[in-house]
């Protein structure tokens, strides 16, 4: 990891109390979480003993790639259970154990801050604030119909960990509440131990308004030889107006600078064509509402030998296989009085619900195993994934994190 000593000096003042590491944390007699300790639950109450109910469990680390491995199950009672951590990243899907089952997994989660330097940071907006990705916390949430955790075990990852790194925009951030999601934070489901998700995209952002926030510069500080980037923008860039602005001006320009940046400290660029929104014509067709910027990704992507997943064709392939009815299941589309508290109809064309972020996230795998056959050696056990086969949405089980909002994310 490409760290500077101002850097080091940094981070070593932030997180003077974090987390002697690795240590593994039993959940039958965990604290809650203080400034004091550095570990406990957290977020919501204590559960009790026995509790089928959701919780966090918070540990104070540094910045980096950690390896975090959990025991699923009960010694009194059959269980089911969906491990995320940060802001809904999924790691284990629906998993079931028996009664006196106990089954070990292992995940690797990226964890930042926003600092980059003792001079420079990220510059997060208001909103960002409240969550969990740029705290100082690595938090897992454990959920599902019936979680059931026994211990939680977070030691450093293996430096040779792959990370790959993601820049973008609301389609691609970590939706941090329900019902929200992007296909950034599915992402991680479909990787094993050698290779980690980290997820830089932020709503609202374009391609410039990115850089200028220090995303990219932050994920450079902590980019190794042999790590990807992933870049998708479109949706906010081709809002901008005026002079010099463009697809195939400063659009093209500002994806350059990510390419060149990434080149240079040893990284692989791999561009990505903006997700669709739902739009249908009267044949049933989706509608480009992209204009040239699809296009001018393809044309830069071509010029400059950069991989490519194009998401912009298999997403369109996706929602016409949905169907125009249908694939408002993909979206927030939700009547007044789907969630508590909520008193008004969400209706929003462009974000995904969970069953709409993991179709999305599966298209972008399948584009990985097609294009990017050295990062596919990281994948494990992942089937082919056809768009216009999507799943079956019936078949989909989210069990929703306790936290709802109402707003909008930045950005359409």
């Amino acid at each position: 990891m490409r760290t500077t000593l101002l850097n080091f000096l940094l981070l070593t003042t932030v997180y003077a109390s974090a987390q002697t590491l690795p240590q593994t944390f039993k959940m039958e007699d965990a604290p809650r979480y203080s400034e004091a300790t550095g570990y406990g639950y957290d977020r919501t109450e204590t559960p009790a003993k026995g509790s089928k109910e959701p919780f966090y469990f918070s540990v104070r680390v540094p910045d980096g790639n950690y390896l975090v491995t959990v025991s699923l199950g009960s010694s009194k009672r059959a269980a089911n259970t969906t491990v995320r951590a940060e802001s809904r990243r999924l790691f284990i899907e629906n998993l079931p154990t028996k009664k006196g089952e106990i089954t070990e997994r292992s995940f690797v989660v990226n964890k930042r801050s926003p600092y980059i330097s003792k001079k420079e940071k990220v510059k997060i907006k208001d909103r960002e604030k409240r969550k969990l990705d740029w705290d100082d916390k690595l938090t897992i949430e454990i959920n599902g119909e019936a979680p059931a955790c026994e211990s939680i075990r977070i030691e450093p990852a293996s430096s040779s960990v792959a990370t790959i790194y993601l820049c973008g925009n609301s389609t691609v951030v970590d939706q941090e509440n329900e019902p929200w999601a992007s296909w950034g934070q599915m992402l991680p489901l479909f990787f094993g131990t050698d290779a980690a998700v980290a997820n830089y995209a932020e709503s609202g952002e374009s391609a410039n308004t990115s850089i200028k926030a220090n995303r990219l510069k932050k994920a450079l500080s902590q980019m190794k030889k042999g790590d990807y980037l992933f870049i998708e923008f479109g949706h906010n860039d081709q809002k901008q107006k005026g002079p010099g602005k463009g697809a195939y001006y400063s659009f093209m320009t500002n994806l350059k600078i990510y390419i060149d940046e990434v080149k240079a400290h040893g990284g692989i660029p791999v561009l990505v064509t903006p997700t669709r929104r739902r739009r249908f014509d009267k044949e049933g067709k989706t509608v480009n509402t992209h204009g040239e910027y699809p296009d001018a990704v393809r044309w830069i992507a071509n010029k400059e030998k950069v991989l490519l997943i194009d998401l912009n064709e298999m997403t369109g392939i996706l929602y016409e296989a949905l169907g125009e009815k249908e694939s408002k299941k993909a979206f927030v589309h939700y009547p007044m009085g789907s969630f508590e508290g909520q008193k008004k109809a969400l209706a929003d064309n462009t974000h995904f619900n969970p069953y709409g972020a993991y179709q999305i996230a599966k298209c972008v795998v399948e584009g990985i195993k097609k294009n990017i056959p050295d990062l596919a050696k990281h994948l494990h056990s992942v089937s082919d994934y056809n768009p216009a086969q999507p799943d079956d949405v019936n078949q989909f089980h989210w069990y929703p994190a306790p936290f709802f909002e109402m707003e909008k994310p930045d950005g359409n």
